[in-house]
Order: structure tokens, then sequence, then C-alpha cells
């Protein structure tokens, strides 16, 4: 057989493959792109690792649902509460899906969707406490707060004794044993951890402000009207209810 021969039916080879790979590649479909958010994993009964070492909560089941909407992969991602701007930032992940209220300074920094809950924030103390409400709290008495935290600049109001955690739990527990005598934290966070752990405290007074609550993209990114469509639409079709329910028992969305 002749060398052109031969390279004609090389090349003939080569196309047919082409072709091959070019139909199966066209029959398949696309691998989903990732929705990746970030929360504490911190922040129990909205994001905590649970008994097998699994990222879960309100906010990770929020951020799955929204995934599914948009026809992409859900990937949540736990990382310390006060980088979590700056990793978004870093583009780290598409978002913060962390329970973080929207106030004018992180706006400067960050876009954020339309709130996704509305909560606001409780002060608790111990079960014997002297303390009745806010109004109790003077410049002296050490309140624990999570750290770069709205309840942070919110205690500093009352008092100069501040003593900050990575983790509101963990704050509630100190605040049972006497570490402090009171915390300032998310009214359902304090209620479910006192419930759940058994914590001799209770939650005293009004709440401090009514806080909304949304998830936090870069600047300018077009993500952001997209899961504020797929947030409508999980509230519209009752997903969103049932996360809720699941959680807390009501739907926390107003």
């Amino acid at each position: 057989m002749g060398k052109n021969k031969w390279l004609s039916l090389l090349l003939g080879f080569v196309f047919a493959l082409a072709i091959l790979a070019g139909c199966s590649s066209s029959g398949g479909t696309e691998q989903e792109p990732a929705f990746t958010y970030a929360m504490s994993g911190q922040y129990r009964p909205f994001n905590y690792f649970d008994e097998n070492n699994q990222l879960t909560g309100f906010d990770v089941e929020i951020g799955r649902a929204l995934a599914e909407k948009m026809g992409m992969k859900p990937v949540p991602i736990a990382t310390p509460w006060e980088g979590l701007i700056s990793g978004l930032k870093a583009k780290k992940y598409d978002a913060i899906l962390g329970s973080m209220t929207i106030t004018p300074e992180r706006q400067k920094q960050v876009d954020f969707s339309d709130p996704y809950y509305v909560s606001g924030p409780q002060l608790f103390v111990r079960g014997d406490s002297y303390i009745k409400g806010i109004q109790d709290i003077k410049s002296n008495t050490p309140v624990g707060v999570l750290i770069s935290s709205v309840y942070d600049q919110e205690a500093r109001k009352y008092t100069k004794n501040i003593k900050n955690y990575t983790s509101d739990v963990t704050a509630l527990q100190d605040l049972a044993r006497g570490r402090v005598e009171a915390v300032i934290t998310d009214r359902f966070v304090g209620t479910i951890a006192a419930r759940e752990q058994k914590l001799d405290i209770k939650p005293v007074g009004d709440l401090l402000f009514v806080e909304n609550v949304g998830i936090a993209f870069r600047k300018g990114d077009p993500l952001r009207e997209k899961v504020n469509q797929a947030l409508e639409e999980i509230k519209a079709d009752g997903t969103y209810l049932a996360i809720s329910k699941k959680y807390f028992g009501t739907d926390i969305s107003k």
C-alpha cells in the first residue's frame, strides 16, 4: 500500500473519531455549574455540623433549594464568620448564605439579595438573673456576643465589658456557666440552644431591633438577580415554607 493511501486512511480514521466524539458529547448533558455559598457553620439551627460532621441547617437547605431552581449544584462551605466578606471579595465562593444581616456598612462592600428571613436580637440571661431587660445592662456588665456582628455593635451601646466569641452557641454555654452575665444573639438561636442543650438561660425584654437577613454577593454580580428570582419561586411553590417549618415551626420570611 502506498504512502499516500496510508495517510488518507489515517486522516479518515481521525475524522471518524472526531465525529463520534461530537455525537457523544451532544447526546449527553453538560456538567451542572456549582453554586458555592459560605457560612460560619457555627450558628445552629441556621448552619451547623451534624453528628456525621455534615454541614446542615436552614441556610444550607435554602441554598440547595435555590440552586435547584437555578439548575446549579449546591456547594455549601464553612469558613470563619469574621472572614466571610473578605473571602467573597477574593472569589473563594459565589455568595454568603449564612444569616448575614443587611446593614448600610456591609452594603458598601457587597450587594445583598432580597431578605430571605426576618429576625432580631434578643437579650438572654441565666434563669436566676437580676437582669429583666436591656435597661439593666450597666457599663461594666459582662456581655457575650459574636465577633464582628451587629450584636457586637448593639452591645457596645450599653456596656464596655464585651466578651467576643466565634460562635453564638459557645457564648450561650458560657452564659449558663456564669462566665458572662448576658448574651445578645438571634432570638431563634438562643431559644433553640436553650431547649436542645438544656441550658438554664432565658430571653428577657423585647427584641432589640428587627433585622432583615440577606444573601451577599460581590458588587455587580448578575447572580444576585438569578437568586432573587429563585427565592420568589421557592416561596411561591411552598418549598421555603416547608424548610422554615422544619426548623422553626413557622414562616420566618416575614
